[in-house]
């Protein structure tokens, strides 16, 4: 998750509190849009980003789009609300109350008999092999579920956020909505704790449910676990930008990053080596592009010279690795 990492970018936007309330303003509208967008495209939701916008911002209907997914557009700027206002508490102070109102608000108008409350029959998550807990249990492991979260100070934010997320949709209380129920307490804690909230990309979809699954099943949880970190440094990104002068966009953090191509010629390497490089751990990749393309921050270029120098002095490549994972 890059913990250190995370806890330097969130001391350097604390140094600019307090931030000036027309761009918080700013970023709250965006992070508005841009969060209900994904988690509800995570879902299947068919509203482009500036459908949802006209959806959310202006009351608009869109054509040739279900009155269920305008509903999950609305519902979603309203819990997203709600749990703003929710993040001015301490997350100790958290009930199950406060979780059940949230999927309440999420399922509005969709499901009113579920909504806001536990599933009352078993559930399958289609084309994944994970077994749901009964729901004879869930009242019990739902107040065990608040208990832990809001007794646990030592736990770095950003794993307590991700760690509430994934106990939330493993109970899977819900018949429907534990996904968006799940990310927005996640965000709620994230919030509480003075982070942006983290965004999900849907082009991170299949790493994101994948990385879900396989700790469902009993495996490592790093893959979910780098998931929500990228998604939290980029928000970190997009509000030191802000802060900085820059567009606060989405598609503004690729324009000072690098395609391998550029890469490559920046170093005067070849674009087989630093496809290797990356291979084998020595170059990070920063972000991927919607058509698959891999974009790298601009200090891998000091990074690149330093792997050829090491190599010129004979390390291996695993201990050129070693060397550059202390710096």
């Amino acid at each position: 998750m890059k913990l250190e990492v995370l806890s330097g970018r969130k001391e350097q936007l604390d140094g600019s509190r307090p931030l000036p309330p027309e761009l918080v303003r700013n970023l709250e509208e965006w992070f508005l849009v841009e969060l209900t967008y994904t988690s509800n495209a995570l879902e299947g939701n068919t509203l482009t980003r500036k459908e949802t916008a006209a959806v959310v911002e202006k009351g608009l209907t869109v054509g040739g789009k279900t009155l269920v997914e305008h509903l999950e557009a609305t519902n979603h700027a309203k819990a997203l609300r709600d749990v703003m206002r929710l993040s001015q508490m301490p997350t100790s102070e958290l009930r199950l109350a406060d979780v059940l109102r949230i999927h309440e608000t999420v399922l509005r108008g969709i499901d009113d008999d579920h909504a806001g409350h536990f599933r009352r029959l078993p559930v399958r998550i289609s084309g994944s092999p994970v077994i749901l807990p009964n729901p004879v249990k869930l009242p019990d492991l739902m107040e065990a579920f608040i208990e832990w979260l809001v007794t646990t100070a030592d736990l770095h934010p950003v794993e307590l956020a991700a760690e509430a997320h994934y106990q939330l949709v493993t109970i899977h209380p819900f018949v429907d909505g534990n996904g968006r129920t799940a990310r927005l307490l996640m965000n709620l804690i994230l919030m509480q704790h003075g982070y942006p909230p983290a965004i999900i990309r849907t082009r991170d979809r299949l790493k994101y449910i994948g990385g879900l699954e396989k700790a469902q099943l009993g495996g490592t949880k790093d893959g979910y676990n780098k998931v929500i970190g990228s998604a939290v440094e980029r928000s970190l990104d997009i509000y030191l930008k802000a802060v900085a002068g820059e567009v606060a966009d989405a598609e503004s953090r690729e324009l000072d990053l690098l395609r391998i191509g550029q890469l490559a010629r920046e170093t005067g390497e070849s674009t087989a080596t630093i496809r290797y490089w990356t291979k084998e751990g020595l170059l990070h990749v920063a972000d991927t592009t919607d058509a698959g393309y891999q974009l790298y921050r601009p200090r891998m270029i000091a990074r690149a010279a330093k792997i050829r120098d090491l190599q010129g002095q004979r390390f291996t490549l695993s201990e050129i690795k070693g060397k550059l994972d202390q710096e």
